[in-house]
């Protein structure tokens, strides 16, 4: 449970988080500890104080260095996805950005390892985490693509920038029964993919929703 005093005024409410919960459960949203930790986050301390208006509403925000921060539709959708197969105890997340999913997640896994190639991103993230008192997150700067091998495998994969397509080197740090969630394609065309590890070589596909993602990007920027 977050801390009472990020729940905040006016259109940063908890009134407003409400019904921000509603329209995710409108949209098909189910899972009630998905739908609890959105409604518990601040999602208005992760954007810049003069789009703080906007926290609530269900839409991308910018976050600086052509970054975004996901719509909570998006976040929700993809956390629901993650854990429909039960509860993930390791969890690798490709794309820290704001911190907002990673906060999403540290409410919901057991360790989640979150690696970003935008340094100063990161360091926001992690100072964004620490005031909600959220321990159980490793933080990494680090080319996304490559993952985090000396943490894994990983029961969870969720990725947060789309590749054309997805990284081999993600694939063999998921765990066997393990699940990636990955937004796949180009600019003009990607979608959401399940990816379940049935065994050392088998792995389950679904592709699911078209979407709207970042490029995964190589290298690391400071």
């Amino acid at each position: 449970m977050i801390d009472v005093q990020f729940q905040g005024i006016g259109m940063t409410s908890r009134r407003t988080r409400d019904r921000l919960v509603t329209r995710l459960r409108e949209q098909g949203i189910s899972n009630e500890k998905v739908l609890a930790a959105l409604r518990d986050t601040p999602r208005h301390i992760f954007i810049d104080e003069a789009l703080s208006h906007r926290a609530y509403e269900d839409s991308s925000l910018p976050i600086g260095f052509n970054q975004t921060i996901s719509q909570p539709y998006i976040v929700a959708r993809m956390t629901e996805l993650l854990l429909e197969d039960g509860p993930r105890e390791n969890v690798l997340e490709i794309g820290t950005g704001s911190g907002y999913q990673t906060a999403i997640l540290a409410q919901l896994v057991g360790q989640v390892f979150s690696v970003e190639r935008i340094r100063n991103l990161q360091e926001k993230a992690r100072k964004r985490l620490q005031q909600l008192k959220l321990r159980n997150v490793m933080f990494r700067h680090t080319d996304g693509g490559m993952g985090w091998p000396d943490k894994g495998p990983f029961d969870g994969i969720m990725v947060t920038a789309a590749p054309e397509q997805v990284p081999e080197e993600l694939l063999a740090q998921l765990a066997i029964g393990g699940v990636m969630v990955i937004p796949v394609g180009d600019g003009g065309h990607q979608v959401l993919q399940r990816i379940r590890r049935l065994s050392e070589d088998e792995y389950q596909t679904e592709t699911l929703d078209p979407v709207r993602f970042v490029p995964l990007l190589p290298g690391t920027v400071r």
